[in-house]
């Protein structure tokens, strides 16, 4: 296992107020976090390792660009066909003695993917997976699941489908940092693309999302160019950095590391909540993570 190393990140300027008042006021108790779940969608391409990823309006703490995800709901608690590892297995596998909180991180999870993406990891039995879920049919569901008109569990009942929750991988636990008003404890996920399924942006709510190549990315950090194609205002002229959250930055690291999906999949994972950490250096404040670096090309044991 490789020894955690301390690494330093960019402070978002969205978040640069909420942490100065932090430092002046005094630390004091943090805003509770709500949970979320998200998922690193994956697919193999001829250039390498790609994954989905889009903007976030406003100051999401899953970051300005993110995997798709998002809040816990109560409708995740809805009974609904489940089909793969058992509740109890995933409450094992994240390392919580919480077996309905687990439960609901994988429900949320698969939600949050249908919604931003359409893609859904559900089928009739373990042995095939929905597909064409791009029509303006499945359009309509997942618009009045993201506006809560419809449950998800109607969305699947209706039509004969349960949860696979055998193609979803746990990555890793990431609490938001103290000082945030807005923090979330996510827990990370990964599957890849389902069979004749491809992601689009909701309509309502879509700004900006593709598929990346995660060498490239990675290659460009230090270039605003990603910001630039995305457009916005809080894009425009800002390195990768700064539009990630350390855990997503990390995540896109080991993810450049890995030869394709399989090999970034069959990684050895711990259950490890990472929380940043805000100080100060050289007079800048920047956020601290103690966190294993990935060496290219090796694959490695994440604590």
């Amino acid at each position: 296992m490789p020894q955690l190393a301390r690494r330093l990140f960019a402070l978002p300027p969205e978040l640069e107020g909420a942490a100065r008042n932090w430092l002046e006021l005094g630390e004091r108790a943090p805003r509770a976090a709500r949970f979320a779940s998200s998922v690193v969608l994956l697919r193999d391409s001829p250039t390498g390792l790609e994954t989905w990823m889009g903007y976030r309006p406003g100051s999401s703490p899953l970051g300005v660009v993110a995997f798709p995800g998002g809040s816990l709901e109560p409708t995740d608690e809805d009974a609904l066909g489940w089909l793969g590892p058992s509740p109890q297995h995933w409450a094992e596998t994240l390392g919580t003695a919480d077996v309905g909180l687990a439960r609901r991180h994988v429900v949320g999870a698969i939600r949050e993917l249908f919604e931003e993406t359409g893609v859904l990891l559900a089928g009739p039995d373990l042995s095939s997976t929905v597909e064409a879920t791009s029509t303006p049919e499945w359009m309509k569901a997942r618009e009045a699941v993201a506006a809560q008109d419809k449950s998800f569990t109607d969305v699947l009942a209706k039509r004969g489908l349960s949860l696979r929750t055998d193609l979803l991988k746990p990555l890793v636990n990431w609490l938001s940092p103290d000082f945030a008003h807005r923090r979330f404890n996510t827990r990370y996920f990964a599957a890849t693309l389902p069979v004749n399924q491809q992601p689009s942006l909701l309509a309502s709510k879509g700004v900006w999302g593709r598929w990346v190549c995660v060498s490239k990315l990675m290659a460009d950090r230090e270039t605003t160019a990603l910001g630039d194609e995305i457009g916005q205002e809080n894009t425009r002229g800002l390195p990768l950095g700064q539009l990630l959250v350390p855990g997503s930055e990390i995540i896109l690291e080991k993810m450049a590391a890995a030869q394709g999906c399989i090999a970034y999949l069959s990684y050895k994972r711990k259950p490890h909540m990472y929380q940043p950490r805000l100080v100060e250096e050289d007079g800048a404040l920047m956020l601290e993570v103690e966190a294993a670096r990935t060496v290219s090309g090796e694959p490695q044991r994440e604590r």
